[in-house]
């Protein structure tokens, strides 16, 4: 497969992940976080597991739960505290310095040398996401920033180190995948019973959210994400992250009746574009064995920072 439909189905994983905020608001029962995580994260696994049939041998049993904590079962936790402490926007914009962290770890772990042009284009990038979501409403809280920033670095060092480990011969991204989303939802589901207690009853729209959730929104979606780390530059696969918060900013002004203001139309441009950018110029790997071979609905802006960033 050439490179451009590659960029496109993985550009598919963070499109989808900006409609999570439409379907938590409107679907799923409210209060309930990590309930949400973990159904969002354990069932996509074993449904994936089943298929793929194949388990993780050697240290790669150790290598799957790095990468699920990293990618899911630190992530979602991480950056559900972020978006309830900080003001409207302030999580989705601290978690789109991703592309920088990608850039600073892929120096370090995978030997690729930072260019101006990449940093520069991360930089214009985070400001076109603050243009699209940042509100000004209250004072910064320090755990608050910490979370988004701890979430953003996580989900970047696991997207980096899944380029760096690849895959065990004769192994899929589909196996790849099950592995990472079991083990995360294995790690939220302890979580979730202890701070919110016993999962709660989910009448015939919550299950039609869960479902739509585990499987289109992460079974399918993170498929295709760690397919395409597989197959692309680990940056040029981080790059594609701003197309969730701007989808996100579409499907509310599409189906939620939010507006869309100048200054945010001009910021999902400068967004665009530099995500655009960031698929320009890089060299792409070798198809195959990559290197190395409490969401209380207190306000919507909190759910829309969410989704933003997953």
């Amino acid at each position: 497969m050439n490179r451009p439909a590659t960029i496109l189905l993985t550009a598919l994983a963070p499109v989808s992940w900006g409609t999570t905020y439409a379907v938590t608001t409107e679907f799923l029962p409210a209060d309930r976080p990590l309930f949400t995580g973990m159904m969002r994260a354990l069932p996509a696994g074993l449904v994936l597991l089943a298929l793929a049939r194949v388990l993780p041998r050697g240290v790669w049993w150790g290598k799957a739960a790095v990468l699920g904590a990293l990618n899911i079962g630190a992530f979602f936790p991480l950056l559900f505290l972020s978006a309830y402490r900080l003001p409207g926007g302030m999580a989705a914009v601290v978690g789109s310095v991703g592309p920088l962290i990608v850039v600073g770890l892929s120096a370090v772990l995978l030997g690729q040398r930072p260019t101006a042009r990449s940093v520069l284009t991360g930089l214009v990038a985070a400001f076109g996401v603050s243009l699209v979501v940042l509100k000004a409403a209250g004072a910064l809280d320090v755990v608050g920033v910490v979370a988004a920033l701890a979430s953003a670095v996580s989900m970047s060092a696991g997207t980096v180190l899944t380029k760096r480990w690849g895959r065990p011969d004769g192994v899929g991204p589909l196996a790849l995948t099950a592995w990472q989303l079991t083990a995360g939802g294995l790690l939220i589901a302890p979580l979730a019973l202890l701070v919110e207690g016993a999962p709660p009853a989910l009448d015939g729209r919550a299950a039609g959210g869960c479902l739509y959730l585990a499987l289109a929104n992460t079974a399918i979606a993170y498929w295709l994400w760690f397919r395409g780390i597989g197959r692309l530059t680990a940056t040029q696969v981080t790059f594609l992250g701003p197309l969730s918060p701007l989808t996100a900013a579409v499907v509310g002004w599409a189906a939620l009746g939010q507006s869309l203001t100048p200054v945010q139309l001009a910021g999902m441009a400068v967004a665009f574009g530099a995500t655009l950018a960031g698929q320009l110029g890089a060299r792409t790997p070798t198809v195959g064995r990559s290197f190395g071979s409490a969401e209380r609905k207190r306000t919507p802006e909190a759910l829309r920072d969410l989704s933003r960033a997953v």
